[in-house]
This record gives C-alpha cells, structure tokens and sequence, in this order.
C-alpha cells in the first residue's frame, strides 16, 4: 500500500487546495482522470449540468478550475470556511450533551470499544461520537451555515436536505488502535440515490494532522463502484458501524488531509476515505454532515446484515414494539434545508 502526505510533492496531478473564493496552494499527488459527459440519474433528480460536468451542477459558486478538481478526485477542501467563534459554540454544546445537561431526542451517543469505560476529559465520559444530532436547534447550526450550504448547492442542486449528522470526538488511542476508522464508502449507508447529489461536508474543528489521525482518501475512486463491507478483523475490535471495504487495492496511493481548523472537505459519497489512529493525547474533533438533493429518491439497501444492526438501534431509541422501517428511519433523521423536499413525501 502507498502513502502520500499532502506537503510532498508528485508529477501526475495537481491538487488544488482552495480558499473561500481564489485557490490557495497547488500541490502534485498522483492518481485520477477528468470525468466527462452529463449523467442521466442526475438529471431526473431536477438538477442541470453541462456536457463536461457529472459530479456538480450548473452554479456561480464553484469556479470552473473547481468543478474540474472534484470531477477528477471526487472532494474539494476549502480553507478556514467556518469561523472558530462557531466552532467554539458547537464544541461547548458538545460538552454540555455529554455532561448530560442537554438531551437531545433521537440521538446516538458512541464510545470507543477500548475506552468505553474510561473518562479522559471530565464530564465528557468517553463520549467518541454523537450522531443525529438534527433535532438539537444549536447544534444543526453547522448543518445550515451558510458558508457550507452555498457549497452544497453545487452538488446537490437548490433543494437540500440533511440526511445524517456526526460530530466525532477521536480518542486518544489505547495502544489497540481501536481509533482509527477503516476504509469504507459512505453510500454503503445510504438507502437512496443517485450518488451524484449526494455530498458530505466534513469541518475540522481543531488542527488535523497525521498525528491525531486525519482524514485519508483515495483519490479518484467516486467514480467507481460500491464494493463489499465488512466489520475488520482487528486485535483490538472495532467499534459499531465501522464498516470496512474487503475488496481494496493495496497498490491505489492514499492521501492524508492535514486540515486546519474551519478548512472543510466536501465529498462523494463513493470516495474511499477513513482515518488514521490518534496518536495524541488528546481527543480530535470534527463535525459533518451528508446532504442530499430533496429530489433523489429511496431505493433498496445493499446490506440486510447493516439494516438489522441499525433496526436494533431503533428499538433501542423507540422502544422493542416501534412500527418503523430502514426508510422510515432515514426520514425521522433527516431534516430540510432549503427549497423543496420530496425525498420525505412518501
């Protein structure tokens, strides 16, 4: 397997590290192509995108060098787009919810398999994750900053829903590297389509490196299919819902993503990404959430394995008798944005 860290340079490709609206660093990597010709899928679900765009649509935020560079590698980093006053706001309300001051209906609070029982930071209590925020007004903030719905419009398109919210707290590693997260696609998940309107943004809300465990991406791979997950076999165990791909080629160069806090990634739902073990000692923090276009539509699942792991998370939230499906389930999580939503009429 090949490594490829961000300050290094390659010969094959450019990398284009941007700011809010001129480009701020040019880096080489290798690995990628230029994706051309209109998608069919993308336009049923009410978007439109020129002959030579696939992955993002027909607007005025993302310059045409942009469009280029996600079409290619399938994410786009933007520097410092959320401020650190909002970051700060988010990461209080984070503490608050794990002290138990705050309790938010429906959300899933996650710790690490190796610290669970442990406290590192007082009040936090191991807390590694907490998902489906969507119904804690403070914390949907992030999802409908402005600064990031603008950029989500051009994936999505102008109707935006989000569909899944996380904000991760990565541990402090026991020595089992139970922290890392393994290589997996995000649509594995997801019970609706296409792909190509959907998007996560992913916000770094302190300083991200290879030392506390960064993003990796394997650059270029939205373009191909969903492959096989499985739970690792790892010594130290792994951590519910960390699916990974059984089907990787060692030989595709990964990419580490050293962030600064408020650079936010936006990616393709198919991108081969996961992240590294922290190494630090102290806990790393990022926020995220998938959106997708309010005209998409459900489809079957790919896993009955995940759907009855998952319906076991329901019956815990709802209660063992609660009449809900997968589907349903991603409708109670998902709220609206902006414009119409009619993924949720049904």
């Amino acid at each position: 397997m090949q490594f490829v860290s961000l300050n290094v340079e390659h010969v094959q490709l450019t990398l284009f590290v941007f700011g809010k609206s001129t480009m701020a660093d040019r880096l080489k990597i290798l690995h990628g192509h230029l994706i051309a010709g209109c998608n069919q899928l993308s336009a049923s679900a009410g978007v439109s995108t020129s002959s030579a765009f696939k992955y993002t649509v027909d607007n005025s935020k993302l310059t045409n060098e942009q469009r280029k560079f996600y079409e290619e590698n399938g994410f786009l980093v933007i520097k410092k787009l959320v401020s650190p006053e909002k970051l700060k706001k988010l990461s209080d309300r984070f503490a608050d919810i794990c002290k138990r001051e705050v309790i938010v209906p429906g959300m899933t609070i996650m710790r690490d398999v190796a610290i669970k029982d442990s406290e590192f930071v007082p009040g936090e209590q191991a807390v590694t994750k907490i998902q489906d925020f969507q119904q804690d007004d403070v914390m949907f903030e992030y999802c409908a900053l402005p600064e990031v719905v603008e950029y989500v419009e051009s994936f999505t398109g102008p109707d935006v829903v989000a569909m899944h919210t996380m904000l991760i707290n990565k541990p402090p590693d026991s020595g089992l590297l139970t922290s890392r997260h393994p290589l997996h696609q995000d649509l594995y998940y997801f019970p609706f389509r296409p792909a190509e309107r959907i998007v996560c943004s992913w916000t770094a809300m302190q300083k991200i490196n290879r030392e506390n465990g960064c993003l990796v991406v394997v650059s270029g791979t939205h373009t191909g299919e969903l492959l096989v997950h499985e739970y690792p076999k790892w010594e130290g165990g792994v951590n519910k819902m960390y699916y990974g791909i059984q089907n990787y080629n060692p030989n595709q160069p990964i990419l580490y993503l050293e962030m600064e806090e408020g650079d936010t990634i936006f990616f393709h739902p198919l991108l081969i990404h996961g992240s590294g073990a922290n190494r630090s000692k102290g806990f790393r923090k990022s926020i995220s959430c998938h959106y997708a276009s309010g005209k998409v539509h459900y489809v079957g699942t790919v896993s009955q394995v995940l759907v009855d792991e998952y319906m076991k998370v329901v019956r815990r939230k709802f209660g063992p008798d609660v009449k809900m499906t997968y589907m349903d389930f991603w409708k109670h999580k998902s709220r609206t944005i902006k414009g119409d939503n009619q993924l949720n009429l049904s």
